[in-house]
């Protein structure tokens, strides 16, 4: 009885620990296709991209992957903006960012993964720290850090967000764009321009994230794939633009995932996950906090 208790504690405090890196994750993608309505399914493909820099911080100057991904986080910001003047100008200005401006991000996609291949090759990358390697034994929970690091700084980066979008001008702005455009107008404030800093913010995000990423678990040109589904799921469950229903939407992943594997298997994990979602949005198909 203990036993099963004590794996029943564990596996709860795993999917947590999980879930809070899954709502870091799906943070950015949540402003661009919540608010913005740009899907883009690259968005953990950057994440991977950050998680790269990081290791090459973290290898040829011994920073810490948390300070590497604060220290990117800039540079990130300004290629947001940039990729956002491109789809801009290719795909939104024409009115044909639906179908076209998907497939522009999967292609995206594809080149920025064989050009990690390219250059860093197939093998695992690791990042080292002393905190990845510990595990703190709190009675019968055990927190291993490589997990538990990275959720304190999700709730952080989600902290962050929230405050920004709910109390700056600019953040009520982007809010705003994705509601009533003609009204940000009247309010001297071009919509284009604050989308802009809205997908800078989105990319932004990623650099942080790719330094969770490289924490938890050992890196590859690929391992962005693996994460596209859970992002838009939780971005739609949350309810679409909604930072705090990411987070509730991507705890609720995690428990869920990491419960199926551990009593049901790996392999059971995906299928129960998506499950549970699609009877949530089935009873509410606006998301847990959509508007």
């Amino acid at each position: 009885m203990n036993i099963t208790f004590e794996l029943l504690a564990n596996s709860l405090l795993a999917g947590l620990l999980l879930g809070g890196f899954y709502a870091a994750l799906s943070a950015g993608a949540t402003i661009a296709f919540g608010l913005l309505e740009i899907v883009n399914i690259a968005h953990p493909t950057f994440a991977v991209i950050g998680a790269y820099a990081v290791y090459l911080l973290n290898r040829h100057l011994h920073l810490d992957p948390l300070l590497g991904g604060l220290v990117l986080t800039p540079i990130f910001y300004l290629i947001g903006t940039i990729l956002y003047r491109v789809y801009h100008f290719a795909f939104e200005r024409r009115s044909e960012d639906a179908m076209q401006g998907l497939a522009f991000f999967f292609g995206l996609m594809f080149i920025v993964e064989v050009g990690l291949i390219m250059i860093f090759g197939v093998d695992f990358r690791y990042v080292t720290t002393d905190y990845i390697t510990t595990t703190w034994q709190i009675g019968e929970l055990s927190v291993p850090l490589r997990l538990a690091v990275p959720f304190v700084g999700s709730l952080a980066l989600l902290a962050v967000l929230e405050i920004g979008l709910k109390r700056s001008f600019t953040g009520r702005a982007i809010i705003a764009v994705a509601e009533d455009p003609l009204a940000l107008r009247l309010m001297s404030a071009s919509p284009v321009k604050i989308k802009r800093i809205a997908f800078g913010v989105a990319i932004a995000t990623t650099a942080f994230v790719g330094a969770l990423l490289v924490i938890i678990q050992p890196l590859q040109p690929a391992s962005g794939r693996e994460f596209i589904g859970r992002v838009f799921a939780i971005c739609v469950l949350g309810g679409m633009g909604s930072i705090s229903g990411t987070l509730i939407a991507a705890v609720f992943l995690g428990l869920v995932e990491n419960m199926t594997s551990i009593f049901l298997g790996a392999s059971w994990s995906p299928a129960v996950a998506f499950g549970f979602l699609l009877i949530t949005l089935a009873v509410r198909p606006r998301g847990l906090l959509g508007r």
